[in-house]
């Protein structure tokens, strides 16, 4: 990414980010939703939507298990309506508060019945134990909640958590009632960006690329009952050299554990089982142990039992693979990213994990899976997940598609700029931010799709980044670190991580032996009419339609293979998966409806396939220009032009980006005029290669081939019109061209290329 305030402002290239037209065609129209009656979507909540949307049942939204790594057969889910009231001031036990709020979508979103932003507010819920649970304690459980949770059951206050990303866990069993409706407040503090907590890019003002806040309770809310001795945790450590999985059990409660057994099934059938007594370390060899990689994500079901010296009785049912993720040389003595023991190259997409609809939370299972599928059927085999940590289940939906995962770090505190040095963070600042990253990592890190961490993105918050790299490589020696993705390398982690838009550039390797990533490149931008957030909009680089954005993305990503093959890159990562807001970059629009490429010319461009194209004609080694307009006819094969400048291809000043500049030209508009040599009359598969900045009209022997707007930073590919093609003949042709220039670099150059058929 660039500067955070030239962002802010749209900028690129030291030029004003514009808005572009282009038509997208529909997929699905913007669903309408039914609510109870008293959770309406408010007037203040944009009204774009998925498709699943309509799917929401609000008295049971998201109704499946939450946690796939430790299941329990028996489980309470209390998701859907929860009383609301906005404001600190506390509220009375065992009154109702005023409004009805639906979770676990964010208070700001329109799935959750409030649609409008705020600091402080609180939640009501009340709930029956089931009859078959008596004599069991009872477990609550939150899957997140952003940012500081203030819990009370039946009046009674319990431990106050901070942290808006990661799960806990209360033993509510000692403050129950006998019987009848238990009760359950929730009081929230968010304060967004005017707070120094791990918060990703949500700000109180969502404009460019920071969007809108998440408040209050975004993952499921359930209960489960236990013994007085259960599982409190399950470590699984697959060692794949050896075929053996390690299962560390962390009882909770009473006494003295009795046993520990464990079982490891293969489709259904049981392949490994264990039992240990008085320990809580279980080991087991899986026969013919099998790799977990994108193309073939081999998962192992475990099934764990604990049993306490009184009877106490816990199962809980996880996965694990084998798969080993390392940096080394190749056989060249380049560093590369190896997935068990191969090099693989990552081509990958950033996503942002935000909803129209719902903001943080997917409004549905399905949704949560298609982002997911899609860019594996687009031929991606890498999401990097940007500043923000999702629930359980889209770590389980990439074990089990298949799809590699680096993990940002949620940033927070104070930006600062690529030249700066580490910020200095508050004590307090710095301790929310390293129990948050300890906590991360500790629930996230039974994902095998998970292979990289990564500490800071683009300097946000950065500070004491060796001391932090090397604890988080002491608490996770499994997966790789990368310690910035962007702007402030300081020389440390396992990968060298630069931000290039909109074309990738590798970082030469350093002494340090790290492999070398574009961690954010692209970001070319296209609105989707109908599938907007608002008429605002902006981009990183433009695109006219559909078949414009797929042919820069495939040059984009003929580029990443190329420095895949020359110069040891080993990912690349697009931005991004879909629009988020105003923000138009994504090869889907936001409610996801739209696919703006070619699918299959994506797949094949993400798999390093890509049509072969040959120089198409011989190009004058000058041609002649001038920079005031001339006559009407200029661009005709028989206009005389011997009067004009002759001068080197190309024209421009140096410092544009992507320029070989022959000839300087530095005024508001040029005129060319330069001959071409073609080998047949009406070649077929012509097309042209040109760099412009900015608008550029081109004509063959009279006829215009194509007009183009924008600017671009690099050679581009363009088809030509029908009629130029077949006014080309074998010999010398009059190729013409004007382009005019406003603000910022400048550049016209032109070659022609023939595609092979």
């Amino acid at each position: 990414m660039l500067d955070v305030y030239s962002r802010l402002a749209g900028y690129r290239g030291g030029r004003p980010g514009r808005a572009w037209g282009g038509v997208v065609s529909a997929v699905v129209g913007v669903l309408a939703i039914t609510f109870a009656a008293d959770a309406q979507p408010r007037a203040g909540a944009n009204d774009l939507r998925t498709r699943w949307a309509a799917d929401v049942d609000p008295n049971a939204p998201l109704p499946e298990y939450p946690r796939p790594a430790m299941v329990r057969a028996r489980w309470l889910n209390l998701n859907g309506p929860w009383e609301f009231r906005e404001g600190g001031d506390e509220p009375v036990h065992g009154q109702k508060l005023p409004e009805t709020i639906i979770v676990p979508y964010p208070v700001e979103s329109a799935l959750s019945g409030i649609g409008r932003r705020m600091e402080r507010c609180w939640y009501r819920k009340t709930f029956t134990v089931p009859a078959d649970w008596a004599g069991k304690r009872l477990l609550l459980q939150f899957g997140a909640v952003d940012w500081e949770a203030d819990v009370r059951i039946n009046g009674h206050t319990l431990p106050a958590h901070k942290g808006g990303y990661d799960a806990f866990t209360f033993d509510i069993t000692n403050w129950l009632v006998p019987e009848g409706e238990q009760e359950i407040l929730v009081g929230v503090f968010d304060p967004s960006d005017r707070g120094t907590q791990p918060r990703g890019k949500q700000v109180n003002e969502p404009k460019g690329i920071f969007y809108t806040p998440t408040t209050g309770i975004w993952q499921t809310v359930w209960i489960e009952p236990v013994d007085t001795m259960y599982i409190h945790r399950v470590v699984l450590e697959p060692r794949p050299v050896t075929g053996v999985v390690r299962v560390h059990v962390f009882p909770a409660g009473q006494g003295v554990l009795r046993t520990v057994s464990a079982q490891v099934i293969d489709d259904g059938r049981v392949v490994a089982n264990a039992s240990v007594d008085s320990q809580a370390i279980v080991n087991l060899r899986v026969p013919d142990a099998r790799l977990w990689s994108p193309e073939h994500p081999k998962l192992y079901e475990v099934v764990v039992n604990l049993q306490g010296p009184r009877g106490e009785n816990d199962t809980v049912r996880s996965y694990f693979a084998f798969r080993t993720v390392e940096v080394k040389e190749d056989e060249s003595g380049t560093p590369r990213i190896f997935l068990n023991g191969e090099p693989v190259f990552q081509v990958g997409m950033l996503d942002q994990g935000f909803w129209p609809e719902s903001l943080y939370t997917a409004p549905t299972d399905e949704a949560l899976r298609f982002d997911i599928e899609q860019a594996k059927a687009l031929g991606f085999n890498l999401l990097r997940k940007h500043v923000k940590v999702e629930p359980q289940r889209w770590y389980w939906w990439c074990d089990t598609l298949g799809m590699l995962v680096w993990q940002d770090m949620p940033s927070g505190d104070a930006f600062i700029s690529p030249s700066d040095p580490d910020i200095t963070r508050s004590e307090e600042s710095a301790a929310q931010f390293e129990r948050e990253l300890k906590r991360m990592v500790q629930q996230k890190s039974h994902h095998p799709s998970i292979i990289s961490w990564v500490l800071f993105n683009e300097g946000w918050g950065q500070y004491d980044t060796q001391r932090l790299t090397d604890e988080l490589k002491a608490l996770d020696p499994t997966r790789l670190v990368i310690s910035a993705s962007g702007w402030t390398d300081r020389g440390t982690g396992d990968v060298l991580d630069v931000h290039t838009y909109p074309e990738p550039r590798v970082a030469p390797p350093d002494e340090t032996g790290r492999a070398c990533v574009v961690g954010e490149f692209g970001g070319l931008g296209l609105p989707a009419p109908g599938h907007m957030w608002s008429d605002q909009h902006w981009g990183y680089q433009a695109a006219t339609d559909g078949n414009d954005l797929t042919e820069q993305y495939i040059d984009l990503l003929q580029s990443a293979w190329a420095q895949h093959q020359l110069f040891g890159l080993s990912a690349a990562v697009y931005t991004q998966v879909s629009d988020v807001e105003t923000e138009c970059n994504g090869l889907f629009s936001y409610d996801r409806a739209v696919l703006k490429v070619d699918a299959e010319r994506v797949r094949r461009a993400n798999r390093g396939v890509f049509d072969a194209f040959a120089p198409g004609a011989a190009s004058p080694a000058q041609w002649r220009f001038v920079t005031s307009a001339p006559p009407e006819g200029w661009e005709a094969p028989r206009f005389d032009d011997s009067a004009w400048t002759l001068g080197a291809p190309g024209f421009g000043t140096e410092g544009t980006p992507g320029a070989e500049v022959g000839t300087p030209w530095s005024t508001g508009d040029i005129w060319l005029r330069g001959e071409f040599t073609f080998d047949s009359d009406a070649p077929e598969g012509l097309w042209a290669s040109i760099h412009h900045d900015e608008d550029a009209e081109v004509f063959i022997n009279g006829v215009k081939a194509f007009e183009l707007k924008g600017y671009t930073t690099r050679y581009r590919r363009y088809p030509l019109s029908e009629e130029a093609r077949k006014a080309i003949v074998k010999g010398e042709n009059v190729v013409a061209i004007h382009c005019r220039q406003t603000r910022g670099g400048q550049y016209i150059d032109l070659r022609f290329v023939r595609k092979a058929p």
